[in-house]
């Protein structure tokens, strides 16, 4: 505990020691507090740094006293030091501690930008500032287009690298008086402070939207990354930032229902179809649970000879409201939504036994074809799904055919293969629906342990009289016959379409032009019991 002490006329030599050891930004904080120690009764207390000659740093903290003759003239200087150097040292851990863990709980880790704790209060602050001024504020809410696609078929790890670096050029392009901010996911908000006029918004929102298509390179993999957005306006849209926020992501939806990569200032209509959309996904969770979906079947026949040889079960809503809710309606929600799952696998269950039951009665076996979706097919466990229903049901493998579009295969064809062989391995038949509407490649289709192709109906549709679509539907019915794959035409409608495509080899087909989708009860009586 070491002690000093000085008379009023050699303060500076008795202290000359001491101020030699001092850390050199501690030295003129020192020699102030001395100084001020003379023109004031209050005692003398501070902290410093003092490196001793051994070279070890050192923290001291000193407490001293100024004493007075009866004149008032300063007399002596007299104090104590004491070495606190493990005490600081342990509050700076301590501090250091406390900002890590408020940095923790306030910013993303993968990207360092505020999260949403953070993105309150900044919204807060921006909302106050812009009361005061009589200003604009507005938010900007970024929805990466198709970024799922990234993590399932090139894994999370470069996702997150793409991530980061959506979060870096966001940041880059904005003010340092504006937040840009992670959600989760692939959803950021940037909040815009200070906006002189609302229609410039719509132009800083663009110019982000432009900087996240620049192509992003991460491990070889040259990645084009889409985003939509969506903007709200304080106070034109809403005076409180919650409501700001929620104005700002139904925009946002709005932007990806016009075809994604775009922009979409919120409008008050926009409310009333959003809480149209959470009514009927609220709906379609009653509709499983209240058993208001059911199967109808389309036959599908052999346009040789007229013959049935299978039937496409398609799931309807019965609606007790709205009626008979047309897939269309509804499939997209469920696939958003992740409710096609159950839907999935009810169809599937449905459909099988269905199929069991009419062998049961005694008709002619024919084969079931369902549809499965992309959330169906990625799920892992799908091959021990459909075995389970096989056995449950009692359906023989080889009269149960799944459908899968080229898209769902493509966005990751290794695993895909491996999904396709395990349900082959089974003996379970596998088509690729709406065949030339995605991406195969001849490379790819002769991997894929498939049976057969369905020509999409976009082109059936305009044939014979189309060139283009009739030279398609040959090319495919051609490629079919070459792999030894069967070839099914959907959406067949004339007796003109029929006849072009039995002159081409068409095997197979379903369309109106023999039945419409129809109840287990009608397609029995109308084409089974014959």
């Amino acid at each position: 505990m070491p002690s000093f002490r000085a008379g009023a006329r050699d303060v500076s030599s008795g202290l000359s020691g001491v101020l030699a050891l001092l850390h050199e930004e501690d030295r003129s904080r020192v020699e102030q507090d001395v100084a001020q120690t003379f023109t004031m009764e209050a005692p003398y207390e501070t902290r410093f740094r003092v490196r001793w000659p051994d070279g070890s740093l050192h923290y001291l903290h000193t407490r001293g006293k100024l004493y007075r003759d009866h004149a008032g003239n300063p007399q002596r200087l007299t104090g104590v030091s004491w070495d606190v150097t493990e005490k600081e040292l342990a509050e700076s851990r301590l501090r250091e501690k406390e900002e890590h863990l408020y940095f923790l709980a306030h910013h993303d880790v993968l990207t360092n930008l505020p999260n949403r704790r953070l993105l309150q209060d900044r919204m807060q602050h921006a909302l106050a500032k812009a009361r005061r001024s009589g200003g604009l504020a507005a938010l900007i809410y970024f929805d990466l287009d198709r970024f799922k696609t990234i993590n399932d078929s090139l894994g999370h790890a470069i996702g997150d690298r793409v991530l980061k670096e959506i979060a870096s050029r966001l940041a880059r392009q904005v003010r340092e008086t504006d937040t840009v901010a992670r959600l989760g996911g692939d959803e950021f908000v940037v909040i815009l402070e200070q906006v002189e006029e609302a229609e410039k918004v719509a132009g800083v929102a663009q110019k982000l939207l432009l900087e996240l298509t620049r192509e992003v390179l991460v491990e070889g993999h040259r990645l084009y990354v889409t985003a939509s957005a969506g903007i709200s306006l304080f106070p034109t849209d809403s005076v409180d930032s919650e409501s700001l926020m929620k104005n700002a992501e139904t925009a946002m939806y709005r932007a990806k229902e016009r075809g994604k990569n775009t922009c979409q200032y919120f409008t008050p209509d926009m409310n009333a179809r959003a809480r149209e959309l959470l009514q009927f996904e609220s709906g379609l969770r009653q509709a499983l649970e209240q058993q208001q979906l059911v199967l109808h079947y389309q036959p599908q026949v052999d346009l040789m000879t007229g013959d049935l040889i299978g039937v496409e079960a398609l799931v309807r809503w019965e609606h007790p409201e709205r009626g008979m809710v047309p897939p269309g309606d509804f499939i997209p929600l469920a696939e958003e939504t992740g409710l096609i799952v159950p839907i999935g696998e009810w169809v599937l269950r449905t459909a099988c036994a269905q199929s069991r039951a009419w062998r049961q009665a005694g008709f002619s076996p024919v084969r079931m074809a369902v549809n499965i979706s992309p959330r169906q097919f990625r799920q892992s466990d799908l091959t021990a799904r459909v075995d389970e229903i096989l056995r449950e049901t009692g359906l023989e493998p080889g009269a149960l055919e799944l459908e899968v579009t080229e898209g769902m295969i493509m966005n990751d064809v290794e695993a895909a293969i491996a999904t396709m062989e395990e349900l082959g391995k089974m003996g379970v038949l596998l088509a690729i629906d709406d065949f030339g509407t995605g991406y195969s490649s001849l490379g790819y289709l002769k991997r894929f342990p498939i049976a057969g192709l369905k020509i999409d109906r976009s082109f059936v549709r305009d044939i014979p009289g189309d060139t283009n679509d009739a030279q398609i539907a040959a090319s495919v019915i051609a490629l079919a016959h070459n792999m030894n794959l069967r070839v099914v035409a959907e959406g067949i409608e004339t007796a003109d379409q029929l006849s072009f495509l039995r002159d081409k080899g068409c095997e197979h087909g379903q369309g109106y032009f023999f039945s419409p989708p129809c109840t287990a009860e009608e397609l029995a009586a109308r084409f089974l019991a014959a």
